[in-house]
């Protein structure tokens, strides 16, 4: 395909994007910056709008057939949870959620906040190759465990700065795992 050719492709490949986009079109597209993009960046960036505007927004369990259901925490002794939460971490993996910022939990606590939290909310799945839903596994107002085992020593410094109280000693994360990464998709 020549160079002329493939660029009216790309044209009318954004005009049928616009097009199908304009009943979703509010102020938020004002604030991207096309003119920083070739017309392939664009299109693709439009494509994304589209499919997050279409996607279905549904509890994570059902992003599955069948549906993705654990036996409550309570009901399990260590070493079953254990390879419950590894083969549920891989399945939540292959449907593009990524679970962050789990080494301070035991994974009791990891499991429990994947059964009460993460399986029953409602999110966008959108189908997109390269797509993924990051679950930070942290509660962003619990700034003392942020403090203590994910902040780097400048955060940490610059928390110390603007903030009064004692800062919180650094620690090594309690419960080191390897978890699939965003990057691996």
């Amino acid at each position: 395909m020549s160079n002329a050719t493939e660029e009216v492709e790309l044209l009318l490949h954004n005009a049928r994007l616009r097009d199908e986009l304009e009943p979703y079109i509010d102020e938020s597209v004002s604030l991207v910056h096309f003119r920083q993009m070739n017309l392939r960046e664009e299109n693709c960036f439009l494509e994304s709008m589209l499919a997050w505007e279409r996607a279905p927004a549904l509890p994570i369990s059902c992003w599955t057939l069948p549906e993705l259901v654990l036996p409550r925490p309570a009901s399990l002794d260590d070493d079953v949870l254990k390879t419950l939460l590894n083969d549920t971490i891989e399945r939540l993996f292959s449907l593009r959620v990524v679970l962050e910022m789990t080494e301070h939990l035991s994974d009791r606590e990891l499991y429990t906040l994947i059964y009460r939290d993460i399986l029953p909310s409602c999110e966008k799945k959108v189908d997109l190759p390269g797509n993924y839903l990051c679950w930070r596994c942290w509660d962003e107002s619990d700034t003392d465990t942020w403090l203590r085992y994910y902040a780097t020593e400048s955060e940490r410094l610059q928390w110390l700065e603007s903030n009064d109280g004692p800062l919180p000693e650094a620690e090594a994360l309690p419960f080191p795992r390897k978890l699939p990464r965003a990057s691996e998709l």
